[in-house]
């Protein structure tokens, strides 16, 4: 970068508005498009273009450690890769990466013996666009169709198509505006789908009739509270369509049978606010996993004639968080997590007595993988650490016995002996334990001399798994420590975690986050001004608010599509997620509290003089989730009002979305321009 560039500096025009007798000014409001999703505004698209060239400039002189980075990382990628194949029905399926693709092909053969078929090509769907993304996709039943979704721009308004495998022909209808599961009705020849409405909100399902216009398409159920949404599935038999709506604290669940999916919908029981359920179903008998009675679930069943009288299977417990069940033909497995680390049981419909399957490291993440079919000896699963690559097991029913399928093979090769990971407890300000995730090199020093980087989320009930990371490598073989803070906000220890860290509640999150950073300053782990942080969307509104109220302790800060101008998405309701959000942070249009709470920690709002961390903040145009114009609106009141000389970048991708750049070497070069940025503020040698 030369000496005669300066960052761009936004207008600041005149605006403000009141609620609550409360007035707040906002002089960056312009930088919202007022036909957005549509950005063309002139002045709007200068701006965002000036802040990438900004950008640029200031990461050019670094681009050889980009580059350094990114071929590292690149070259812990098996470029030729393929999943483990799976049996469903009459075939078998899988999908494969050729080398320098950065897209899969998804391909199957007959189980009797037969050749190979490539089902979906991706690369060609997604060669001559700037960005691509396969949504759903669903084989029907007799294995002839292939629905699949795609989004090209990254707004995540998907088109549906519909593929005859058997003579390769993509079938004339096409159905735009999806946002949902694609779904087939027994017979093949009908699909359910959700379309997304004026306000990105699935609302509705409808049913398609192969050969049949769109037009004609039939509306199977509407819902009219602007804060639910409507998704679909299958019952495990797929004896059942299931139709289920909800918020983020309140659910209802519809059956129709998939042999008749114009029947009237059953309603398994009417919506309670405040209590989430379920459901399954096994040889008649449902199975409905609800919060009716503890915030940790608990496991009940009912018959279809009476679906709403619940009989007790598995009660809740403070210590056992149930996630998940799965019904198979001959039993059913239940998935949890154990004071926070997960575990997968498997369980029979006479005495329900557990079988928990055991794994050997400390601290992990497991989970059930591929498993489409309903009568099974064998179960798939995942399993890796924050040490161990990511594992593929089938479980041997008879045995009980694991064997492995796949390890997750890194070219450029890797010792799990030169690392070491721990579970930490850090006592927060309140006195509660927040549990920590961390991994170093074996001889790494805890004298407070090494760098760390903390990562963070805390939000929506979403737990941040130990899992394992090949990026990651790149700071640990540079001496970092590399931790991830199970904050409060997340589901990490329970459902009443995830309680704590929302509402009224919120600063949990933020603390909770601060408090471990302290804590770990405190046991050596590294030192005041050498951690870097990074999070995204939430977890970006986490960098917001820890950057506001400790400035000081961070080297380096990376946020990513940031949730930053909290009150005023949460005052928008013609927002694509704001009424669906209002469970989660408040209604502050109705709410006074609400309101006052937001205001309290909203990042954008709380920006002041003072010095703040060099950071690095990311967008994405066409992102429906965190608007493009929170970050920049951020950005461009840090840069009005800080009162340091550290860097400051912004970088808006202007063809995508809310995931960043698509295609897995692009988004590898993102993750490699976040670490290069990190490396330079903290003076780490490339």
């Amino acid at each position: 970068m030369t000496d005669h560039m300066q960052p761009p500096v936004a207008d600041r025009r005149q605006h403000s508005f009141s609620h609550h007798g409360i007035t707040v000014d906002d002089p960056y409001a312009w930088l919202r498009d007022p036909g957005y999703p549509d950005v063309k505004d002139k002045d709007v698209l200068a701006y965002l273009e000036a802040e990438n060239g900004w950008f640029e400039g200031a990461m050019a002189p670094h681009k050889p450690l980009l580059d350094t980075l990114f071929q590292e990382m690149k070259g812990r990628i098996k470029e030729d890769d393929q999943s483990v194949p799976q049996k469903d029905g009459d075939y078998i399926y899988w999908r494969a990466f050729e080398t320098g693709a950065q897209y899969r092909k998804w391909y199957r053969k007959p189980s009797a013996g037969g050749d190979d078929q490539l089902i979906l090509d991706e690369p060609a769907l997604a060669a001559g666009h700037e960005y691509f993304r396969l949504g759903a996709m669903s084989v029907s039943p007799d294995g002839r169709y292939l629905a699949y979704a795609i989004d090209t721009n990254g707004s995540e308004r998907f088109e549906a198509r519909i593929k005859d495998l058997f003579s390769g022909e993509i079938l004339p209808e096409v159905i735009p505006d999806t946002l949902s599961s694609l779904v087939w009705t027994a017979d093949s020849k009908g699909l359910l789908y959700g379309l997304a409405n004026d306000n990105w909100r699935t609302d509705n399902a409808r049913l398609h009739w192969l050969g049949q216009s769109i037009e004609s398409d039939v509306d199977l159920f509407h819902e009219d509270d602007e804060g639910f949404r409507v998704s679909i599935g299958l019952t495990s038999s797929e004896k059942w369509i299931v139709i289920a709506t909800g918020d983020h604290v309140t659910s209802e669940a519809w059956l129709i049978p998939s042999d008749d999916p114009t029947a009237t919908p059953l309603l398994v029981s009417a919506r309670k606010a405040g209590r989430e359920y379920d459901v399954d179903e096994h040889e008649g008998t449902l199975y409905i996993k609800t919060n009716d009675s503890h915030p940790n679930f608990r496991l009940v069943k009912a018959t279809l004639d009476a679906p709403d009288q619940w009989q007790e299977v598995i009660a809740a417990d403070a210590h056992f968080y149930l996630t998940d069940f799965t019904l198979f033909k001959g039993f059913y497995v239940t998935e949890g997590r154990q004071d926070g680390l997960d575990q997968i049981e498997l369980r029979d419909y006479a005495t329900h007595t557990p079988k928990r399957i055991p794994f050997p490291e400390a601290s992990y993440s497991a989970s059930l993988d591929d498993n489409p079919e309903y009568d099974v000896t064998k179960l798939r699963i995942g399993y890796e650490s924050m040490v161990t690559p990511d594992t593929i097991y089938d479980y041997h029913l008879a045995t009980g016995t694991l064997e492995v399928l796949k390890v997750q093979e890194i070219p450029s090769g890797y010792d799990a002996t030169g690392y070491a990971a721990e579970r930490l407890m850090i006592v927060a300000r309140d006195g509660t334990q927040i549990p920590v995730s961390i991994v170093y090199p074996k001889d790494f020093p805890r004298d407070g001399s090494a760098p760390l980087h903390l990562y963070g989320y805390g939000a929506y009930g979403m737990a941040m798994e130990p899992g394992f990371s090949t990026s990651r490598l790149s700071l640990l073989d540079r001496g970092f420590a590399f931790a991830i803070a199970h904050i409060r906000g997340g589901d990490d220890l329970g459902q009443q975690w995830y309680l704590d860290g929302k509402l009224d509640k919120r600063v949990n999150t933020f603390t909770d986050f601060v408090d471990v950073a302290k804590g770990l300053i405190d046991l050596g782990y590294s030192s005041k001004g050498k951690i870097s942080i990074s999070g995204g969307s939430a977890g970006g509104e986490l960098m917001g608010a820890v950057i506001n109220s400790d400035p000081d302790l961070w080297g380096a800060v990376v946020a990513h599509v940031p949730f930053v101008d909290v009150l005023n998405t949460m005052l928008d309701e013609t927002l694509p997620l704001t009424p669906g959000e209002w469970p989660e942070w408040g209604n502050p249009i109705e709410d006074e509290a609400a309101f006052r709470t937001i205001q309290s920690y909203d990042p954008y709002t709380h920006v002041s003089a003072q010095a703040y961390p060099p950071l690095m903040v990311t967008a994405g145009l066409n992102d429906p989730r965190v608007t493009y114009w929170e970050p920049a609106k951020w950005v461009a009141k840090l840069r009005a009002t800080k009162t340091d000389q550290n860097i400051l970048l912004l970088k808006t991708n202007m063809g995508a979305g809310h995931g960043g750049k698509s295609g897995r070497f692009e988004s590898l070069h993102e993750t490699a321009e976040e670490f290069a940025f990190i490396l330079w503020q903290l003076g780490v040698e490339g």
